[in-house]
């Protein structure tokens, strides 16, 4: 049996480039949308624990 999505719209800032980025990958692996693509940078580290540090911990700042 397919559990029911409960998924819920949410406005996300992002910077043009991040939105190239986002793009280019929904092209290269052939997901259906963005938010395919963001969800699968959310799901990497809720999955892998031991990323969690290395995804959230550093404070990077390439648009600054």
């Amino acid at each position: 049996m397919l559990a029911m999505s409960n998924k819920q719209s949410i406005e996300v800032e992002l910077t043009e480039k991040q939105i190239e980025y986002i793009d280019e990958m929904v092209e290269r692996f052939m997901l259906p949308d963005r938010s395919k693509a963001i969800r699968c940078l959310i799901n990497f580290p809720r999955e892998e624990k031991s990323e969690e540090e290395r995804v959230f911990g550093e404070i990077r700042c390439l648009d600054c």
